[in-house]
């Protein structure tokens, strides 16, 4: 089993960052695919940004440019630097992690271990 526990979130203005961070315990080496993901009110939850076993990065086209995705492997930490905010990037955001093909790491229900969620909201 794997726990994921967000940090880094909070209220910004416009044009604001945020770094987010995610610490991983338990059977982490269970898992290659490990991402961020995001809820906003009334929305489904939507992709972020993923990384796959450590060399394949993707982000949301509504993130490229001002997001950034990354992995400190010693401290078993995933981060979101997030620059640029908008108030349309004001949402929960969830740090998830799943053992998958490299297609299957871009799936969300590919996903079976999450954190408990840590807030942004952009004004």
């Amino acid at each position: 089993h794997v726990q994921l526990v967000e940090s880094g979130g909070g209220s910004v203005e416009a044009g604001g960052s945020l770094r987010l961070s995610c610490v991983a315990s338990g059977y982490t080496a269970n898992t290659n695919c490990v991402g961020w993901y995001r809820q906003a009110p009334g929305k489904e939850r939507e992709e972020v940004a993923t990384v796959y076993s450590d060399v394949s990065i993707a982000y949301a086209d509504s993130v490229q440019g001002r997001f950034t995705i990354s992995k400190d492997k010693a401290k078993n930490t995933l981060y979101l630097q997030m620059n640029s905010l908008k108030p349309e990037d004001t949402a929960m955001n969830f740090c998830a992690a799943a053992w998958a093909d490299r297609g299957s790491c871009l799936n969300i229900h590919e996903y079976n271990f999450w954190g408990q969620g840590t807030q942004v909201t952009v004004s």
